[in-house]
This record gives structure tokens, sequence and C-alpha cells, in this order.
């Protein structure tokens, strides 16, 4: 909340294959979004919302202010820098995960002076963009941007030291799992931690369902243009049909799960078609795109324990709507 063929693979000068894996990781893109079409109930991953436009749309309804999650956080780090660089650590490998214009990392590279820095992102080309004006800036730290779909396997490449990774996933992204599959996420990083590793969490707490539901279908509609670009990068990615004017946002509260979640409703009765395959959506017909699950402290903090990390530390907001979360490899 990709589009170029080589968004998936390393954009690492250590790695050489990045046109055949390419071709690989669009062909697997494909397929994933038609399985996800044709199921009884539609959806696609959030993943896709982040083409190069998407990423600018979020930046601009991350300014917004019914959209509480970024400055929320950003206010928690910036009250509490001295102690999250702390117990970060110096001098270590910052990977951070869905890392976009790289802004929330960078932040901390004064204090934390990692030794080197690994921005991953689905966009590519994005994700170039951000990175470049940080290596002029900082020409004594490593950066090693990736191109990298992480959210079912994190195989980073020998270029990465395995010796105390610092894994960094801000703005709530964690959210996007359903709890089982955060467990399993959570699990993986664990895996790639290694003995000295640890993670660096946002997390979005549970709150009043009207503050959750004006963040997400905000009066500009800037989350809506957000969620509908996915079609276009569909469109890109598959060789469907979409018409964006055929579709428009919907944002619901889901209070049994306590989970916001996007879809995109048919206005009217529509057949999308993309090589060899269509599917006949029924006016008010939904494609799923995005959840966004809310926890309590003592429930992020469970979660982690049982993925492998523990000596947990919190940092807050004065309303207890979010949380900055530190835990280390056990």
């Amino acid at each position: 909340m990709p589009i170029q063929p080589d968004v998936y693979t390393y954009n690492n000068s250590d790695d050489t294959s990045s046109e055949p894996a390419a071709s690989i990781a669009q062909s697997g893109a494909a397929a994933e979004l038609a399985a996800g079409l044709l199921d009884d109930k539609a959806h696609v991953s959030p993943k896709y919302l982040y083409d190069t436009l998407g990423s600018k749309l979020f930046e601009a309804l991350c300014l917004l202010p019914e959209y509480y999650p970024t400055r929320t956080e950003d206010a928690i780090v910036a009250a509490n820098m001295a102690s999250i660089t702390q117990a970060m650590g110096r001098d270590a490998t910052l990977i951070d995960l869905g890392a976009g214009n790289c802004a929330k990392a960078a932040r901390l590279f004064p204090m934390l002076q990692p030794r080197q820095y690994v921005p991953i992102d689905i966009s590519h080309d994005f994700l170039e963009q951000a990175a470049a004006p940080l290596q002029s800036r900082y020409p004594k730290m490593r950066i090693t941007p990736l191109g990298l779909d992480f959210s079912h396997e994190l195989d980073l490449p020998a270029s990465i030291p395995a010796e105390r990774r610092v894994f960094f996933y801000p703005g709530s992204s964690i959210g996007n799992f359903s709890p089982d599959q955060a467990g399993a996420f959570l699990r993986r990083l664990r895996n790639a931690c290694g003995a000295d590793g640890a993670i660096v969490l946002g997390v979005d707490l549970i709150k009043d369902a009207a503050v959750l539901q004006a963040a997400y279908d905000d009066a500009l509609g800037l989350t809506g243009a957000f969620n509908l670009n996915l079609l276009r990068n569909v469109n890109r990615l598959l060789g469907s049909d979409f018409n964006v004017a055929d579709w428009m946002h919907e944002a619901r509260f889901n209070e049994r799960a306590q989970c916001m979640e996007m879809h995109l409703k048919a206005r009217r009765s529509v057949i999308v078609r993309w090589r060899g395959a269509q599917r006949l959506f029924d006016r008010h017909e939904c494609i799923h795109t995005e959840n966004s699950y809310k926890y309590t402290v003592p429930s992020i903090v469970h979660l982690l324990s049982l993925a492998g990390f523990t000596q947990a530390q919190t940092w807050l907001d004065e309303q207890n709507w979010f949380a900055v979360v530190h835990a280390r490899a056990s």
C-alpha cells in the first residue's frame, strides 16, 4: 500500500545473469496474477501496487492528514532515535525491506553508520532512482540495491555479509500478511539473520475503526488512485485488458479479524481477457488487493518470539496508535 522486465532481479555488479532471471521472474509474476484472477474470489497480491507510478502515489498519500501511519512512525523514530539506533548497533548490514524511496532508512545513517545498506524493493527503477543520490552522499558506505520480490523467499546474494544483519521493515507492511503468513515470513527472516542478527518492525496497532477507514479511503481519492493503478500494472505484466474506468476503489474494515481490506469493485459487468484466458466479473464483484492487519504490542511480540526473535524492545506514540519494535535473533 513492477513493471519492467528486470524488476525482480538483483541490481548487483556481482550478478551478471539479470536478463534470464528477469524473463523467468516476469513469467512467474504472470502465472501468479492469472491464478489469482481466476480464483473463486479474485485477488491480486499488494506487491503489485508498487510499480513506479504506484510508488510515487504511495509517497503522496503518505502526506495526507488522514494517513497517520507514516507521520506517527516518523515521530516515534525522531523522539527515540538514540535508543533505537543503540539497540540496532553500529557497523551492521542494514537490509531495508520494501525500501521505496529509502528515506526511512537514510535518516538512521548518521547515528547508525551501517557498514552496508541493502535496500530491497519490487520496483527496480524507482529503487535505483532513490539509491543513487544516497551513494553520492555516503561514498564510504557500500550500497547494494536489489530489485527483489521477498514476499515468498529471501535468497540474498553472496555480496551481502552473513554477519550482523539487521532487517528493517518499517511502515506497518507486516500487516499485509495474515497472522499465519506473517509468522512464516518472520521465520524466513530469522533463518536469514544468522546467530547475531536482528529485526526492526513498524507495526500498526488496533484503534478506532473510523480512524482506519479515513486512512484507507481519503477525501482526495489518492488511495483510490493508488489501488486502481494496480490494474495498469497487471495489464503490463499479464497482457490483460482491464479498463480502469470499469472499476472503483473500496476500503472495508473487517472487525472480527481487526483488518483493513482494499478491494476493486466492478462498476458494471465486464469481461477481462489475457493470453488465452478470460474472466467475467459481474457488477459489484470485487478483486481483493490488500489486507492490513492490526496488532497489539503483546500479540506482535508473541509472533516474533514464535519466529525466533526475543529481547523485544518497543517504542510507542502518545496515542498508542503505532509501535516500532526491535528484537534479536535467539
